[in-house]
């Protein structure tokens, strides 16, 4: 797997939050893409960690954040049924489209949540903020195990 750099621009702080954010969300797709089924279901340390668990996670925090608590949609939590690698990348594939879509029509990294989790109100520039750092940290995760699993490195 060739190791792939961020992009280099000069942009806004939007623009630059979601180029980093998707360069985030590339290379965890990368990382995971060609695994068996049963190399993305082992489990190679003490925790419940695996490839398949990173990518349902990843699509489940992306709605839950994007969707349910910055736009206020209705949001059902997947179901995480132990299945075909495949089957998690499209549903994350799915969600970033969800994702990408709210994101498409946000004008104003100030917008205030609609619903908050946890804690005190976010708005945009910290949810964006929260998530790249969430899928920056998975994908992190993704490349250790993916090197355990079968040697492959790179972003």
């Amino acid at each position: 797997m060739a190791d792939e750099g961020p992009p280099h621009l000069v942009a806004g702080e939007f623009e630059t939050l979601r180029a980093l954010y998707d360069f985030q969300r590339d290379s965890f797709v990368r990382k995971v893409s060609g695994v068996s089924d049963e190399g993305a279901a082992r489990r190679l340390l003490p925790s419940d960690t695996t490839l398949l668990w990173l990518v349902n996670h990843l699509a489940f925090v992306e709605e839950y954040w994007f969707l349910h608590c910055f736009a206020g949609q209705e949001f059902a939590a997947p179901d995480y049924e132990r299945g075909p690698i495949g089957i998690s990348l499209e549903s994350y594939s799915l969600a970033r489209k969800r994702v990408d879509s709210v994101l498409d029509a946000a004008t104003d990294l100030n917008a205030e949540c609609v619903q908050v989790g946890r804690g005190e109100m976010v708005n945009l520039r910290w949810v964006l903020g929260h998530m790249l750092e969430e899928v920056a940290r998975h994908a992190g995760h993704a490349d250790i195990i993916r090197e355990l699993l079968d040697g492959e490195t790179g972003r």
